[in-house]
Formats: C-alpha cells, sequence, structure tokens
C-alpha cells in the first residue's frame, strides 16, 4: 500500500529578492494505486511540489508523508534510501546520460543502490520488454526518438520498483505520436502498491487520470457580480501569491500597490487615488496576483469582472502602462 498525505504544505522562495510563494498551507491526500494530475500554468508551482515529494526541496512548513515516511524531515542514510527506493522521478527533459545506452542508463540507479550488476542488468532487460525498447537496449540517447528517450526514463524512474513515480512534463517536447505512447504507459503504472503524479498543461492526460488537481484555478472572468469593499488604513484587500477574480477601481481614499522581499522588507510599486484602477492580469490570465494591494486611509473601492471593467473603461484594461499590480 502507498498513500500520499500533504498537510498544511507551505512553499516559499525568492525570485530576484521577492517573495514567491506558490503554496499557503496546501493539503492533499491521494491514495495507492491513483493516477494523479497535476494541472496548470507555468509557474502556478507544479515542479515545485514534485520536487518537494521526491524529497529534492524542503518546504518552508508543513508536512508531506508517503506512507509512514515523513519526507520533509528526512536526512542522512535515510534521505539516500527513500531517493534510491521511495520516489521514482521522470524528468521534462529526459536527463539522460549521453554516453551510455538505453540499457546502461536504466542500470545506473541500481548499480548507485547496490545492487549487483547481473541483476540489474536483468532487471534493465525486463522494463526494456515491458516498455518496447527491447530492439533499442544498446541504442544511445542520440539514437533514440524523444518518445523513446522518454520510455528509457520511464523505465529508469521503475528500476527500484519504488511506490511513488512523479513525472515533470512528461509529454512537453514530444509530438502527438510519440505523447500516445508515453500517456498510455503512464497509465498503466498506476496500480495498487503505487501511485502515479503528473505535473502538466497537457490535457491530453486528463481522459486518463484518476484524479485532476488543477493549482490555476479555473475561474470565469465574467461570473462575479460587482463588489464593494471598505478598507481601514493599513487594511489589505489581497496580497502577493492569491488568486484574483476581479479588477479593482478606487473610489474613495489611496491604495499602495507593494511588492514583498524575502528579506522582510517591501517595494512600493504604485500609488492609486479615486479613478485608478489595478489587478487586472490575474484575472485576464489566471496568474497569482504578483504583489499586495493595502489602503493608505480609510478607503473604498468596488471590485468589477473582466466583462463588466472592459464596459466601464474600454481600450484603458489592454493599454495601462506598467501593469504590475496584477
Amino acid at each position: 500500500m502507498s498513500d500520499v498525505t500533504i498537510r498544511d504544505l507551505t512553499i516559499e522562495y525568492s525570485s530576484g529578492g521577492y517573495a514567491v510563494r506558490p503554496f499557503d498551507r496546501f493539503s492533499l491526500e491521494l491514495r495507492s494505486g491513483e493516477l494523479v494530475v497535476l494541472l496548470g500554468a507555468s509557474g502556478c508551482g507544479k515542479t515545485t511540489l514534485l520536487s518537494v515529494l521526491a524529497s529534492l526541496l524542503t518546504p518552508t512548513s508543513g508536512s508531506v508523508r508517503v506512507d509512514d515516511t515523513e519526507v520533509t524531515t528526512l536526512s542522512g542514510t535515510a534521505l539516500t534510501e527513500y531517493r534510491r527506493r521511495g520516489v521514482g522521478v521522470v524528468f521534462q527533459g529526459f536527463n539522460l546520460i549521453p554516453s551510455l545506452t538505453a540499457a546502461e542508463n536504466i542500470e545506473i540507479p541500481m548499480r548507485v543502490a547496490g545492487v549487483s550488476r547481473s541483476a540489474a542488468q536483468a532487471r534493465a532487460t525486463e522494463l526494456l520488454v515491458a516498455l518496447d525498447l527491447a530492439d533499442r537496449s544498446t541504442h544511445r540517447p542520440r539514437q533514440l526518438s524523444g518518445g523513446q528517450q522518454q520510455r528509457v526514463a520511464i523505465a529508469r524512474a521503475l528500476a527500484m520498483d519504488p511506490p511513488l513515480i512523479v513525472a515533470d512534463e512528461p509529454t512537453a517536447s514530444l509530438d502527438y505520436l510519440q505523447a500516445e505512447g508515453v500517456i498510455t504507459r503512464l497509465r498503466l503504472l498506476a496500480a495498487p502498491g503505487r501511485i502515479v503524479i503528473i505535473a502538466t498543461h497537457d490535457e491530453r492526460l486528463l481522459p486518463l487520470a484518476d484524479r485532476v488537481v488543477e493549482l490555476t484555478p479555473r475561474i470565469s472572468p465574467y461570473d462575479r457580480p460587482p463588489e464593494r469593499n471598505t478598507l481601514d488604513p493599513g487594511e489589505y484587500l489581497f496580497h502577493q501569491g492569491d488568486q484574483g477574480q476581479l479588477v479593482y477601481e478606487v473610489d474613495e481614499g489611496v491604495i499602495e500597490i507593494v511588492r514583498h522581499r524575502m528579506d522582510g522588507s517591501e517595494e512600493l510599486l504604485q500609488v492609486l487615488e479615486p479613478g485608478g484602477y489595478f489587478g487586472e492580469l490575474s484575472p485576464m490570465f489566471g496568474l497569482p496576483r504578483a504583489a499586495s494591494a493595502r489602503a493608505r486611509e480609510t478607503t473604498v473601492v468596488t471590485g468589477y469582472n473582466l466583462r463588466d471593467f472592459r464596459h466601464r473603461r474600454g481600450a484603458d484594461l489592454h493599454t495601462k502602462d506598467g501593469a504590475l499590480d496584477n
């Protein structure tokens, strides 16, 4: 049995000195045998989450358990053992060693883990047959198609028969014919005793998934009615990293647009007085807010969905200079 439990996961890192928080108290439970697709736009945190599950990145806080193993606290020998036997990683760029054959690339993780040469060769042969690559065992990566290289990468991830497989954009660099073979094989990997988690923006994978976790919420930009807010001095309307559905217009008072740095300081990006507007990029493109909006004094703002705001402001929405306050 292999279950994954994520509780209150927070991940924060620096990007150009600014604080980026793709996950804030994120929770998720996955069950043995599931094929799970993490769906979302580039930059939403898919790869970051996979890196935490693979114990390649330590989160700011929270818990990640694979069966009885608390992944976030592993160190030393336990960490090495988990990376070798507990999780298999399929990288977007294949990450095969160019000088080695397909079989040798699959054997590498087993030899590092102490498996004998003969046993590693037998397991590599078994996996090559299972992935229809038996006639490519002596080929080097440059002699393989993109789809074949990705299947070798999948075989390598399976070498130690781990209970958890994470795959980062496994079809991103493949045409539809190559992608079909990879998608089919990923579906077959999810079986009792193993969970397969795929990060992608490729919606061809969705029909095969047992669960789809949307990390970029699909919010209609036209559903919300106007929303009027009165803010006290220093009160935040939204914070950097929040998802947003509305574009805001200042009716009374003053709004400050600020971006927070990792060192705890902040940068003042813009000051908006009555008639000014802000927050358009998040609902337009499904992006998290890139900055925070805070009242400098008692302030009244009204939020509009994109359709209503376009009716109010017309071309302004497309011609605003320096739209940093999304």
